[in-house]
């Protein structure tokens, strides 16, 4: 792949991409929302666990059972936008790796290890979870990703078997540009970067 994207993907993307409070009263599609986990899945993970597991709240009622989960601060913002998605990641991912990776047992390597299962599918439903975001802004979604919210309350409400525990939630939609403070600064390039 040599390609290089254009300045206004790379905008897109990237550099106008923005974290979303406000919100235009606009649905989104369920075809828009399944995009986006089609091509979040393809982002590398590691032995391709692919942990990440995303249920989407759509409707009031499903936003009002992950109301009393959330800080006083990300409440009103989440009950008003289209969908929240509570990004989560699946513990046993091990059960799946013969058909994620079938190139050889990798299950061996993580089943009967509590720790090492949950730090991999902490890190990888991360990094899933960042495709994801870039993913919602490649098809035309504004994001609004954030913590401030009851892990161990969600985990019981929406995954109540234990297997699966929540990360971090994203709102999306169509932001309304309005409620956007200045851009917070960045470091620079020297200021985190080191090349040896």
């Amino acid at each position: 792949m040599s390609t290089i994207l254009s300045d206004t993907d790379l905008g897109i993307l990237f550099r106008d991409a923005r974290t979303h409070s406000a919100w235009l009263d606009q649905e989104v599609s369920p075809i828009l929302l399944e995009a986006v986990y089609d091509l979040a899945k393809m982002g590398p993970t590691s032995f391709n666990c692919s942990p990440m597991r995303v249920v989407y709240l759509t409707t009031p009622e499903a936003k009002e059972r992950l109301k009393p989960m959330l800080s006083a601060g990300n409440a009103e913002k989440t009950m008003k936008a289209p969908v929240t998605a509570i990004i989560g990641q699946d513990t046993q991912f091990y059960e799946l790796l013969p058909k994620l990776f079938p190139h050889g047992d990798a299950r061996s390597k993580f089943e009967g290890k509590p720790e090492h299962c949950e730090a991999t599918a902490f890190r990888n439903s991360s990094l899933q979870g960042a495709y994801f975001i870039v993913a919602a802004r490649a098809v035309g979604l504004d994001c609004g990703p954030m913590s401030g919210f009851d892990n161990a309350k969600v985990d019981e409400e929406f995954f109540p078997d234990g297997r699966i525990k929540s990360n971090f939630l994203c709102s999306l939609g169509y932001g309304d540009a309005s409620g956007l403070r200045p851009r917070s600064p960045r470091l620079g390039f020297e200021e985190a970067c080191q090349v040896l």
